[in-house]
């Protein structure tokens, strides 16, 4: 398992939200997550039209990214597959087979994606590696032969 400050940092947060996913080149990842707090200070969302949310909402608090809010670039230079699937229809299902280490960005040893990929694909001259980022909005499932460069994206720069 590799570490870094990066990945300790990005495993710290809490909630995770999917900001971009590219290619910015034949078989490599660029994918942005920024970091999601409960922002109870956030606009109401509970719309004063609606009087029947009033009832619905009145312990409800935003999670959100906010200013403060750290953001990460995962880069991959070069990926074997890529799954991204919406958050609730990907959080359905069966996983107590598979192993893992970390929290909102897994490795696994064992898994379905892994399983598929040894079934489906081949030609493959080292082993592949599965990492899954764990996002509020989608699960996106990282299959290469290395782990990905991580960085931590300055708040004050635009991307």
């Amino acid at each position: 398992m590799f570490r870094s400050p990066e990945l300790d940092s990005l495993n710290s947060v809490k909630y995770l939200y999917l900001r971009e996913l590219s290619e910015p080149g034949d078989n490599s990842l660029r994918i942005i997550v920024d970091e999601a707090v409960v922002n109870a200070s956030g606009p109401s969302p509970v719309h004063p039209e609606l009087s029947e949310s009033a009832a619905i909402f009145t312990d409800y608090t935003l999670i959100e990214s906010t200013t403060t809010c750290k953001s990460f670039e995962l880069s991959w230079k070069h990926y074997i597959a890529y799954l991204v699937t919406e958050e609730c229809a990907g959080s359905c299902g069966s996983y107590d087979d598979e192993s893992y280490t970390g929290e909102l960005f897994r490795v696994y040893s064992k898994s379905h994606f892994l399983e598929h990929l040894a079934r489906d694909t081949g030609a493959h001259g080292e082993p592949i590696q599965h990492f899954k980022l764990i996002c509020l909005n989608h699960l996106i499932d990282i299959a290469s032969y290395a782990p990905p460069e991580i960085h931590m994206i300055d708040p004050n720069t635009s991307e």
